[in-house]
């Protein structure tokens, strides 16, 4: 079952019920409201409701929120089947327990444990995120453990050593491979929060550290195309960044769930995430982070089509890299180690992609790498999916200017690119390319290249 079906086939499939059955429990709940008996035509639509895009009519809404133990107020606040999902929540606790290191720890043992293979189904429905961020404000620092055999600054050391190198594997190799390796690393970190003795510093490195490796095992899930099980890891990752009262792997986390929030539809919660992680910027020393989280918000915007607030962030992400080109790389966070103006550029291309400027798209992917110093160009090399996909975003620009020949050669390459990289996002861009491309299939050179990638 593919984690975007209809949340009535996930609840029918979870709980073994046949679709008579669904009705009946459903019938019972209709009575029980004082509706009366289900109509005959409604008796007929399980599958309508689940495959052919059929609404119920409210009186069965309503005994559905009952039977699920809803709110009422959910049904009419959204749209259908949007509210069922709250039924699907694996993880409530995620949500719901309170922010305290103790509790993470536990939560953090829970998806390193049960968050793999990257098989969940299901949902986990984020419906606001005001209230993690208030998680996250009001969260419980890390303190002294003071049980077990003690370990030192060494440890959390290392923990960074290693995911460094996860980092730079998913560049190359693609998520599909590096989860379960970040996975493990997530669990070894929990181990040793839950097991041994440490200082107040050494509690909130590793509490740092746990963030990042569920950082990871976010990402790499949701590059795989496990959007629930990504928000599992996101969640988790917040709080273990919350306890380790550290500003940057707080933004970063944020960041990179913002990645996921504007890529499937939630702009605007894109844009809280952002907001709130750039709030954290007067806590770090870091322009080259600062340019990324105004780049990422600049994507929010452009992804809600809001060309002028877009264009704000952009500058703001110039602006700020200015700043960053005097330093060295170990005056930056790690974890930023992959941005500098070509990448910048890049999303700016993105961004006018999004809001339909493919002349200004082309121009960002094409003309800034060739006028770039080696250190600023983007490295296609080095970041294979990330090359690919916006090789993608250019042929799309270049189709869209009636260039086929230079989207058919730009296309090739982004299929090269891919080439022994494992990543469902990557692979679903390239997909949506042919897509487009099929429209203009009876041209030679687009049909051989359909033919040569089928």
């Amino acid at each position: 079952m593919e984690i975007d079906r209809h949340p009535l086939t996930y609840l029918l499939h979870l709980n073994g019920w046949s679709a008579p059955h669904y009705l009946a429990l459903l019938d019972a709940a209709h009575r029980q409201l004082g509706y009366g008996q289900i109509t005959k035509t409604e008796r007929k639509r399980v599958t309508r409701w689940t495959r052919h895009g059929v609404t119920p009519e409210m009186r069965a809404q309503k005994a559905m929120a009952f039977l699920h133990g809803i709110p009422e107020e959910e049904v009419a606040a959204r749209p259908w089947p949007e509210w069922l999902k709250l039924a699907c929540i694996r993880e409530r606790p995620l949500l719901d327990a309170p922010w305290d290191p103790q509790t993470t720890i536990d939560l953090l043992d829970r998806v390193a444990s049960t968050g793999g293979p990257m098989d969940r189904r299901g949902f986990l429905v984020v419906t606001g995120i005001a209230p993690v961020l208030a998680g996250v404000a009001g969260a419980e620092p890390a303190t002294a453990r003071p049980h077990g055999r003690r370990i030192g600054r060494q440890a959390p050391a290392l923990f960074d050593k290693a995911l460094a190198v996860l980092r730079r594997q998913d560049d190359q190799l693609g998520s599909g491979q590096v989860h379960a390796s970040a996975r493990a690393q997530l669990r070894l970190i929990t181990s040793a929060l839950r097991n041994n003795a440490y200082s107040d510093e050494t509690g909130r490195q590793l509490h740092a550290a746990a963030a990042e490796a569920a950082r990871i095992c976010g990402w790499t899930a949701y590059d795989s195309g496990h959007h629930a099980l990504a928000e599992e890891y996101y969640l988790a990752a917040l709080r273990a960044a919350a306890s380790s009262n550290d500003p940057v792997v707080t933004a970063n986390t944020l960041a990179f769930w913002a990645i996921m929030r504007y890529s499937t539809g939630d702009p605007q919660g894109a844009a809280d995430l952002v907001t709130d992680a750039l709030g954290r910027t007067r806590l770090i020393n870091s322009p080259k982070m600062i340019a990324m989280l105004h780049a990422r918000l600049a994507r929010a915007h452009a992804h809600a089509g809001d060309s002028r607030a877009s264009a704000r962030a952009q500058n703001a992400a110039l602006d700020a890299y200015d700043q960053a080109r005097d330093r060295t790389p170990q005056e930056d966070p790690d974890c930023v180690y992959w941005v500098n103006l070509g990448e910048l550029q890049m999303l700016a291309g993105s961004c006018a992609l999004n809001l339909g400027r493919p002349k200004e798209a082309l121009s960002k992917f094409t003309a800034a790498p060739a006028a770039l110093r080696a250190a600023d160009a983007y490295q296609e090399d080095d970041f294979p999916r990330g090359a690919a996909i916006y090789l993608a975003r250019e042929a799309e620009a270049r189709m869209s200017l009636d260039d086929l020949d230079g989207a058919v050669e730009t296309a090739h390459r982004a299929v090269e690119h891919m080439g022994g990289v494992s990543s469902a996002r990557g692979t679903s861009t390239l997909d949506d390319l042919r897509a487009k491309l099929t429209t203009r299939k009876e041209v030679p050179l687009v049909r051989d290249f359909l033919e040569r990638t089928a």
